[in-house]
């Protein structure tokens, strides 16, 4: 077209009635502002082009952009057939004008489709309606790809000129327009609806607070859960939830800011029968237009099922328990009852045989005297090891009588010493002492009982040719002295440790270069001595524990209350004298 011409084309635009085309484009706006249906729309806009536009026929094509096809929007004036022939065809160049227009997002105008070669697999259906000439223009989004196609047909060749240019730029920008805002629309609604079924069909409850904290909407798991109060909506949260600690208002308060961490707490959720219900309370800010806060969320979790899961695990942990404490027990006590038994069988044996020579064999007084001193020695041996079961027995039942008094520590550990001296030169050990004057509140008996057991342990454990030393440390910030007996052996192997002071329990036998001068050792215990010792220290309110032990050697602590200690009732029940 020639400058002429275009001053001309131009001159024709001015002569346009502007109003008429305002209203017509205040009608579209009006059908997008109400939310018409987006065929309601685009037909609209579709025949008022025509209108403007004689001997035009109009259609909008909408871009499935995942699929890459096209699917019909609006054609008031175009025949049923043509619009179903084309409905979900496929993009891309030589797809008819649209096709191709939004497969390049370029406008593509066909003069006549017989000729054009975009045309070749669309040009019979569009002759066969009556049509000669497509000129398409991609609809843009808001990020100016396409979204759709706006095409204008002719039934004989034509090509646009500067007026139809004009109108279908302002055309397709109100095609464009309605068409974004029906996909905002639909996704608000489709947001809209996937929030009312997370919200109403939640199996937790929920509730949206005002800015008074007062509920403005509740979901059925809420109300279900309160009762079914039909009447929670405009009631405060404080008067339905109560946190175990603080207020709700505080809680709430610590919300801070819009999009801060909710805060979540333990509540109790009042029902209307007057009973209450554990729950776990979340609760965040939801922010408004302002991008200030506006509502509160609310979730309540019943924690009942919780709670029964909780009981029912610790039930299940306390009966397994209680089965594992049962078998360790039997195992223990069966233990003990073989332990007992080898360990009684050798003194019963030499009892019976020294019984049957002194009734057999006439001997005279120096080799009777020494068969009733071995039938002694023997029943001794079997009476120590039966007290040492009575006295555990009685320890686990809280019934054994301990008789506690003013005892001067050196003269039992003395005591003790001389009465395994003897064990003690069977190996070559050297016993020694470091005791003072220290008194302490104790049973005699028990207290002798201990340090037997630990003296003879030391010297069982210790090496051969060795030494075992006791010694005390005085503490009188706490009213106790600690007693130490300590040997030179090779400690207690780590593994054994937590089993040291469990009854019945052996905790291995010597070993090493001296393992077979130790052999008397090894049969003499039977796993009753640290346990009834640990008993026995506990019961005098003092405590027996491992102070070291390693390559070095061992120190066992014995820690007693001094004599100055205020006596009082002691653990089991019984009185101490003193």
């Amino acid at each position: 077209m020639s400058a002429p011409d275009l001053a001309a084309e131009d001159a024709g635009l001015l002569s346009w009635d502007a109003r008429d085309m305002l209203d017509r484009q205040a009608e579209v706006l009006g059908l997008i502002a109400r939310a018409a249906p987006l065929g309601d729309v685009l037909a609209r806009i579709l025949s008022l082009l025509e209108d403007l536009m004689p001997g035009a026929r109009c259609s909008v094509l909408l871009l499935d952009r995942e699929q890459g096809l096209l699917h019909h929007g609006a054609a008031p004036s175009l025949p049923d057939e043509y619009v179903a022939f084309v409905d979900g065809m496929a993009i891309g160049e030589g797809a008819g004008s649209c096709g191709t227009a939004a497969a390049l997002n370029v406008a593509i105008n066909a003069t006549d489709v017989r000729s054009d070669p975009h045309w070749v697999d669309f040009r019979a259906a569009a002759l066969a309606a009556g049509l000669q000439s497509c000129w398409s223009t991609p609809i843009a989004g808001r990020d100016g790809l396409p979204v759709g196609t706006f095409a204008v047909y002719h039934a004989r060749p034509h090509n646009p000129t500067r007026r139809d240019q004009v109108l279908v730029d302002r055309f397709t920008h109100l095609a464009s327009v309605a068409i974004e805002h029906a996909t905002l629309i639909g996704d608000l609604v489709e947001s809209e609806e996937r929030f009312r079924r997370s919200f109403d069909d939640n199996p937790l409850g929920m509730a949206i607070l005002g800015l008074d904290r007062s509920i403005v909407t509740s979901n059925t798991a809420l109300t279900a859960l309160a009762g079914g109060r039909p009447h929670l909506i405009g009631r405060p949260l404080a008067g339905l939830v109560t946190p175990k600690r603080g207020s709700l208002a505080a809680a709430l308060d610590e919300l801070g800011s819009v999009g801060g961490e909710p805060i979540v707490f333990e509540a109790a959720l009042h029902r209307d029968d007057g009973s209450d219900v554990e729950v776990e309370v979340s609760a965040s800010l939801l922010s408004g237009r302002d991008g200030g806060p506006a509502r509160y969320v609310v979730n309540v979790l019943d924690l009942t099922e919780r709670r029964a899961a909780e009981r029912d695990r610790r039930a299940r942990l306390e009966a397994e328990t209680a089965r594992r404490t049962a078998e360790e027990a039997s195992r223990a006590k069966s233990e003990l009852l073989a332990a007992v038994g080898h360990e009684a069988r050798t003194p019963i044996q030499a009892i019976v045989g020294f019984a049957e020579l002194l009734g057999t064999i006439d001997l005279d007084e120096a080799q009777r005297r020494e068969a009733l001193a071995h039938i002694d020695a023997a029943a001794g041996h079997v009476m120590d090891l039966l007290a040492d079961v009575l006295d555990l027995s009685r320890l686990e039942a809280h019934a054994l009588p301990i008789a506690c008094e003013p005892v001067h520590l050196r003269d039992v550990v003395v005591e003790v010493l001389g009465l395994l001296s003897s064990k003690a030169d069977q190996r070559g050990v050297l016993l020694a002492h470091q005791v003072g004057d220290e008194t302490v509140l104790a049973d005699p008996r028990r207290l002798r009982q201990v340090l037997l057991n630990l003296v003879t342990n030391a010297i069982r454990h210790g090496n051969v040719g060795g030494g075992v030393e006791v010694r005390t440390l005085a503490a009188p910030a706490d009213g106790h002295v600690l007693v130490c007996v300590d040997d030179d052996g090779p400690g207690i192997p780590p593994e054994l440790m937590e089993r040291l002071f469990t009854p019945f329990a052996r905790v291995g036998t010597p070993s090493g270069p001296h393992a077979a001068a130790d052999d008397a050792a090894k049969e003499e215990s039977i796993g009753l001595g640290l346990g009834l010792a640990r008993g026995l220290a506990v019961a005098m309110r003092g405590d027996l524990v491992v102070g070291r032990s390693g390559q070095e050697g061992t120190s066992m602590h014995l820690r007693l209350p001094c004599a100055t200690t205020t006596d009082s009732a002691l653990p089991d029940g019984s009185s101490s004298r003193g």
